[in-house]
């Protein structure tokens, strides 16, 4: 018996209690804290709650936040609709196993299930998978670390026991404050119906946040999802890795081979701040069948877009892991689409596309811009296709052979394409969404300083292309 209990300590020890203390203490393979000037992640637990989170998502309207939600997968089953409503007002949806149940007390395999099982439904209600993982209470067992490696584990900084209705909104008040400074990350609960929580503690929350919001704003913090804050993070990190004159002088070569491409096929840039280039071609090949019942046929013309290697190089280098190289093509990504609408809404040539096509192994997620991924038939174009993007990471990217070696079975070119009809769908959409943000964000202001300000005149509406989920597992 106490051999046998003996084991039991190690296993536990080993299974449970050590990967747990180290991952807090240390944060070994997981993200709990930020480094940023004036950002704050907000991040909620256990939802949705068709009473409560609801009422949340109209207050991160109200002050323009964003914010992740970390949904159990039995409560997202029942609502759908409101993960479709976090997905389309810009926020970042991440998992909390099916049922809210200890990693501790599962098998890997039971656990990996539960993931998979929410991620489906985060996949069937949203059309992406989602990135991030939040084991329940924070706890995670010797295997997550392995079995979870293409989900970033998300801890936080700071909690406050909201959970409780007993608290109150005034003392949650005071917790919360204390926390009110640049790179935290906060937990907090829209569901109060899961194992030791009390039904109605969400209403406490939403006074108590209402009220931190509030003081955030006026210090002139802003309320970011989990996305963002790892990327700021990263981005102040500011280590870049040496390269040899060998590689200097073999990337220069390629730079200049593509330019010379860029003049012979006329190929142009859309902007210096654009991460594409793009030329009106005719298009060669089978028909694509596009998901929105249209269809690019041969000798169809259509925008070909090309990445910005030169932009994409510097990416590579200052990028240390996918994840990160993720969020920071996703940002350029959406920041190039307003860009190119602009530029083709000026390009006579570009009047008679049939849609927008590419060729890249930089495709996964994409479909959240509009795009659907369609595989390259099988040929000489396909061969040569992986071998020409294959050499062309081994060149821009300082680690690229090792790159190539760890990510070979992912590195699969595809075709990414989208009609103009959608393309300008979405356009229009996001210009009245800015329009419309920007009139809440004029409001305020006038609410809050009594007076009417008046217009400048020189606002500039841009072209909003959503994307705060579409940076999983890129492959560039």
């Amino acid at each position: 018996m106490e051999n046998f209990l003996l084991w039991g300590f190690y296993f536990l020890t080993f299974y449970a209690f050590l990967p747990g203390l180290v991952s807090r203490t240390f944060g070994f393979r997981v993200f709990k804290r930020g480094r940023a000037e004036h950002e704050i992640a907000l991040t909620f637990d256990d939802g949705p709650d068709p009473v409560y989170t609801p009422q949340l998502l109209d207050l991160l309207k109200r002050f323009d936040a964003k914010a992740t939600f970390f949904v159990v997968g039995i409560h997202a089953e029942r609502h759908p609709e409101i993960l479709k409503r976090m997905h389309d007002e810009g926020h970042v949806i991440g998992i909390h196993n099916y049922v809210h149940k200890t990693n501790w007390l599962m098998r890997p395999r039971t656990v990996k299930k539960q993931i998979h099982r929410t991620s489906e439904i985060i996949r069937r209600a949203t059309g992406t998978r989602s990135l991030y993982y939040r084991p329940p209470w924070g706890i995670v067992n010797l295997f997550d670390f392995s079995n979870l490696g293409y989900l970033q584990i998300i801890l936080w900084s700071a909690l406050f026991g909201d959970w409780r209705k007993r608290v109150g909104t005034e003392r949650l008040k005071k917790r919360m404050m204390k926390k009110l400074r640049p790179g935290e990350v906060l937990l907090l609960h829209d569901c109060g119906s899961t194992f030791g929580a009390d039904q109605d503690a969400p209403a406490n929350m939403l006074g108590a946040l209402e009220y931190f919001m509030e003081a955030g704003q006026a210090k002139g913090y802003k309320f970011v999802h989990i996305t963002d804050m790892i990327a700021l993070t990263d981005g102040g990190k500011k280590a870049k890795p040496s390269i040899g004159w060998t590689k200097r002088a073999v990337v220069a070569c390629w730079m200049g081979w593509e330019r010379l491409f860029h003049i012979v096929f006329r190929v142009k840039s859309v902007s210096e701040a654009c991460v594409f280039y793009y030329r009106v071609i005719p298009y060669h090949g089978k028909t694509l069948e596009l998901s929105d019942g249209r269809a690019i046929n041969d000798k169809d013309p259509v925008v070909e877009i090309h990445f910005d290697n030169k932009k994409l190089s510097q990416m590579m280098m200052e990028s240390r892991s996918m994840m990160q190289l993720a969020v920071m093509l996703i940002r350029e990504t959406k920041k190039a689409m307003p860009l190119l609408a602009r530029k083709l809404e000026s390009d006579e040539t570009a009047r008679a596309a049939k849609g927008i096509y590419g060729v890249s192994m930089i495709n996964r997620g994409v479909e959240q811009f509009g795009f659907d991924v369609l595989p390259i038939p099988k040929g000489l174009f396909d061969t040569s296709t992986r071998i020409y993007l294959k050499l062309l990471l081994r060149v821009l990217n300082p680690a690229g052979k090792q790159r190539i070696h760890e990510q070979s079975h992912r590195l699969t070119p595809s075709i990414v394409a989208m009609s103009m009809e959608t393309f300008w769908n979405k356009a229009k959409a996001g210009v009245h969404s800015q329009q419309e943000q920007a009139a809440a964000r004029k409001k305020r202001a006038e609410s809050f300083d009594g007076s009417v300000h008046r217009d400048g005149g020189d606002e500039i509406t841009h072209v909003s292309f959503e994307s705060s989920n579409a940076a999983r597992e890129f492959t560039p």
